[in-house]
Order: structure tokens, then C-alpha cells, then sequence
């Protein structure tokens, strides 16, 4: 799948003009095969219009308390309905390097699952995805299906046999209880 990003702004008279068209590179690890996450924008404390300077890039996984990240993700069927997955230093220091704060957010004795201090909308594009939580309730969410995460402990698990595309956005968010 190539997913290409347009990213607009002003000129100098203040007109709309298209800052970028870029087709966005995935990002992947050898931890999880097939799994890819295209990083398309992220920005952190107050946001204002227009936009100026650098474009912000995505720098870490997840958003601090007031940020927010963009992203769109392919994840891989699971291998034979297992959700084992090879850990090593090495495959750990991988993604800490590609994908910042994604390893302190790991459960590597329950793959998949996990936690983050964020409201995250997410939209299934293709394919079909399992989105499971901690008491072990499931749901099957399917193209279209949209969910809004509430900072909940939770799992994607893709049991079909096929790659599903899903797009997020999250929103850092103030954690009031544990």
C-alpha cells in the first residue's frame, strides 16, 4: 500500500498552497513481520494556524500530554492464531530506535496488550481486526468501524488471513486515575 501525505499552508501573501505531496516510507520491524506504521504528523503543547517552520515529523510513538501523533498502520495476520512473538535485546533495541516510546508501552508477557494516557480514534480502512481488552471482552471491528479509545488496556489481534489497514489519530491525554 503507498500512502501519500499532502500537507498544506500559506504562502507568503497568505494564500492556501500545499506545503508537501510526498509519498510516506512505512516503518518496520524485524520483531513483529509485516507489521508497518507510516508516521505522518505529531505535534506537542499548543498548536496554531498557520503553520511555520519545520514540519514536525513524528518523534516518538506515542503523544505527550498535549500532543497528538497521526499515523496509519498495516498489521499482519497473527501467525497461526498465536500471539507469540520473538523478543530479543536486539529486536527491542530496533524498535526503540525506529520508534521511540514504543517499548515502555510493551507487555512482553502478553503481546499486544497495552496501556497509553491518550484518547485515540481509530478507522479499520481495509481488512478486519479483533479489538480486545483486559477482562477479555472482543470486538470485531471491520472497514469502516470506528472506535475511540479512552486510555483503556487494550489489544489489536488480527486473526484473518489477511493484512489490516487501520488509520489514528491520538490525543496525549492527563491520566486521573491508575
Amino acid at each position: 500500500m503507498a500512502v501519500h501525505q499532502f500537507v498544506t499552508g500559506h504562502d507568503s501573501e497568505g494564500n492556501a498552497v500545499f506545503l508537501t505531496d510526498t509519498e510516506v516510507a512505512p516503518v518496520e520491524v524485524s520483531m513483529i513481520p509485516g507489521y508497518k506504521t507510516y508516521e505522518l504528523w505529531s505535534t506537542e503543547g499548543e498548536r496554531s494556524v498557520p503553520h511555520e517552520g519545520p514540519l514536525p515529523g513524528v518523534p516518538g510513538y506515542f503523544p505527550g500530554r498535549d500532543g497528538s501523533v497521526f499515523r496509519m498502520i498495516v498489521l499482519p495476520p497473527m501467525q497461526d492464531g498465536s500471539t507469540d512473538v520473538v523478543v530479543s535485546e536486539a529486536a527491542l533495541n530496533e524498535i526503540d530506535q525506529k520508534l521511540p516510546g514504543f517499548v515502555e508501552h510493551l507487555e512482553l508477557d502478553n503481546p499486544g496488550m497495552h496501556t497509553t494516557d491518550s484518547v485515540d480514534y481509530g478507522i479499520v480502512i481495509s481488512g478486519e481486526v479483533f479489538l480486545e481488552l483486559d477482562n477479555g471482552e472482543e470486538r470485531l471491528l471491520t472497514a469502516g468501524d470506528c472506535v475511540v479509545q479512552n486510555g483503556t488496556r487494550h489489544a489489536w489481534r488480527n486473526r484473518s488471513d489477511q493484512p489490516v489497514t487501520m488509520a489514528f489519530v491520538l490525543l496525549g491525554a492527563n491520566r486521573t486515575n491508575a
